[in-house]
């Protein structure tokens, strides 16, 4: 009696890990409506973990020598997105309630490799987000707010990060971002992924342009 009830308890068990592994599945509507962050009491953003795991979108680069020593954002931007956001907008071409995008900061390294001169990445030095939410910023244009977990004086990253006042990052994304306060003008990834369909791969099907001259 004994052995068939562990049996039985294991069977359960099984069913239980199976059951939560479906959960994040595509298809399921469990998954589809995740959250990918967390508010604290205080109105503060709890710092994601695990982003590297989520669709990268690209690494723009603004550097210092191309903007007179003086470049506004002169480190890469490593950005990536919900993986969950990133098929909504393949299937409907808009960001979905609770988008959220990481942007992580890495340093100016070397500018010369065997493969020749150029920008190559050095240290990681921030952590930055954004998500558009009508529940939490009702208020904010686009119901999108701005973050950032960067410690520079410390070197490290905070835990929680506070929302940026509206003029110091909303109103420039309103005014010339590309969609819906997202610069998706700078992304190929998210440009061939808008209205792809929901079972299309962007990736396989994103029309290529012709190589630069030799």
């Amino acid at each position: 009696m004994i052995k068939q009830l562990r049996l039985v308890m294991m069977a359960l068990a099984s069913l239980a890990i199976l059951s939560s592994c479906s959960g994040t599945q595509q298809g399921d509507s469990n998954y589809k409506d995740a959250s990918f962050f967390s508010m604290n009491d205080a109105g503060e953003l709890n710092r994601p973990k695990g982003f590297r795991s989520w669709v990268y979108v690209g690494t723009p680069l603004t550097p210092n020598d191309m903007n007179n020593g003086k470049a506004a954002f002169p480190e890469f931007h490593n950005v990536y997105i919900d993986p969950v956001s990133y098929d909504h907008y393949k299937k409907t071409g808009t960001w979905r309630e609770g988008t959220i995008l990481i942007k992580e900061l890495v340093s100016v390294g070397s500018k010369a490799a065997v493969s020749g001169n150029g920008y190559f990445m050095g240290d990681f030095i921030g952590l930055e987000a954004t998500i558009k939410s009508k529940k939490h910023f009702p208020n904010e244009p686009g119901n999108w707010a701005y973050f950032s977990f960067t410690n520079p004086t410390e070197g490290t990253l905070a835990e929680t990060g506070k929302a940026f006042e509206t003029n110091q990052c909303n109103a420039c994304h309103n005014a010339s971002a590309g969609d819906d306060f997202v610069f998706t003008q700078y992304y190929p990834v998210l440009s061939a992924a808008k209205n792809a369909g929901e079972n299309v791969a962007p990736e396989n099907t994103a029309k290529r342009a012709a190589a630069a001259g030799n």
